[in-house]
């Protein structure tokens, strides 16, 4: 398959300024979850400029086209394998100082979704350049709102995503700021954790911070509910068993420096691998949070938002990438990842096809390391060339296989 690779990295090469500049605009424009109507058009057009008839709006702010290949297929109704990216920013205001930051007050893509994006554009400008290497169909799926619930996968697919075709395979990428340019990783099974939101009013008797006695301070209260919640993880938690239980936020209402307020919010999440162990982590927040207020004469509401499940990689799938990767990068640029509490809307698509979520490295080597949904997060942009070529060999190689079989 060396002329193959070959053809594709010239075919990447040849438009690396194009694909490059097509990220500086989407992160020049970033917008919020669920308010993607400039992105959705923008890459609408690009589709509609390599010749594809994309429908836009699924989900509310989705996209989504097909490629019909012009090589050799099996009998009967083609393959069919998916690429996805995202493209929804964060409520960040960046700070990189780079020349096409973000133009939108507060708003950035703090977690490299415009390099996703165009990366994988630039993955099927190469498709569409070799549609007769292309055995079988490809749909290609561009996803708003994976960064708020209920997650643009299933709002895509509740909207009818795949109403005419269910794809057989569907693959997707992250980029990783801790992973070097030029680097590609993954993970066989379960990779990546289910995620819930958790919402705790906490709800006391405010009054004079001079009083404490004729009051019932919910700030005591909700700092007890804090420290009692950590035993979940440390001595409820078998060992053996990742999760991650963690309070983002804490505000009172109405408080100050001599005040006692009358509720304090609270919010956070948990993070898990195992359904089971899920709901009863659910089961002891409740218990603890409201035992807790109790105890202490409050009161606490607690609601918890069910979130996404774990991404779960197929092993053939993965096993496929690793290979494309490490004869498209070279075996030493190419490792097995550890499971990451980090957690992504994608594990909807692979609850329903076999699927792998895979990394590619975008730090520049010998530059101070920002992490993912920071104000300063820099992308390597060499790794969108290495990405839409990757992501264009691994898409036909999958049909390939598939005839071979």
């Amino acid at each position: 398959m060396e002329n193959l690779i070959d053809t594709i990295k010239a075919l990447a090469a040849a438009q690396r300024d194009e694909v490059i500049g097509w990220r500086r605009w989407m992160h020049r424009h970033p917008e919020l979850s669920q308010e993607e109507y400039g992105t959705m058009e923008f890459v609408a057009q690009r589709l509609r400029d390599m010749g594809l008839e994309p429908r836009t709006g699924i989900g509310r702010t989705g996209v989504m086209a097909m490629l019909h290949g012009g090589g050799q297929t099996q009998p009967g109704k083609p393959y069919c394998v998916a690429l996805r990216a995202d493209y929804d920013a964060l409520p960040i205001t960046e700070c990189t100082g780079l020349d096409f930051a973000s133009e939108n007050p507060g708003v950035m893509h703090a977690c490299g979704h415009d390099m996703h994006t165009c990366s994988l554009l630039g993955a099927i400008k190469i498709l569409t350049q070799m549609r007769d290497q292309v055995c079988g169909d490809l749909m290609f799926i561009f996803e708003p709102s994976e960064e708020k619930y209920p997650g643009g996968a299933r709002m895509m697919m509740d909207d009818g995503l795949f109403s005419e075709v269910t794809p057989d395979e569907i693959y997707s990428f992250h980029c990783l700021p801790e992973m070097d340019f030029g680097r590609v990783g993954m993970k066989k099974g379960k990779y990546m954790a289910s995620t819930d939101e958790l919402y705790w009013t906490v709800k006391g008797k405010g009054g004079h911070g001079a009083t404490p006695h004729l009051n019932v301070d919910p700030v005591v209260v909700a700092s007890h509910i804090v420290i009692a919640l950590q035993q979940i993880v440390s001595r409820n938690a078998a060992p053996m068993m990742p999760t991650v239980l963690t309070i983002g936020k804490i505000e009172d209402v109405g408080g100050r420096t001599n005040i006692t307020p009358d509720e304090v919010k609270m919010e956070g999440i948990i993070r898990s691998f195992d359904a089971e162990w899920r709901l009863r982590t659910h089961e002891l927040i409740r218990k603890i949070s409201c035992g807790v207020a109790e105890a202490m004469g409050a009161e606490c509401d607690l609601f918890i938002d069910y979130g996404y499940p774990p991404v779960v990689n197929d092993d053939e799938c993965t096993q496929q990438v690793f290979d494309n990767a490490c004869a498209f990068v070279g075996k030493d640029n190419v490792e097995w990842l550890d499971l990451r509490m980090t957690a992504e809307d994608f594990a909807f698509f692979g609850q329903k096809i076999p699927s792998c979520y895979f990394r590619i490295g975008i730090h520049e080597p010998g530059t101070p390391f920002s992490n993912l949904h920071r104000p300063n997060l820099i992308v390597d942009e060499r790794s969108l060339e290495l990405a839409n070529g990757l992501v264009a060999y691994n898409a036909i190689m999958a049909l390939k296989n598939r005839i071979k079989q």
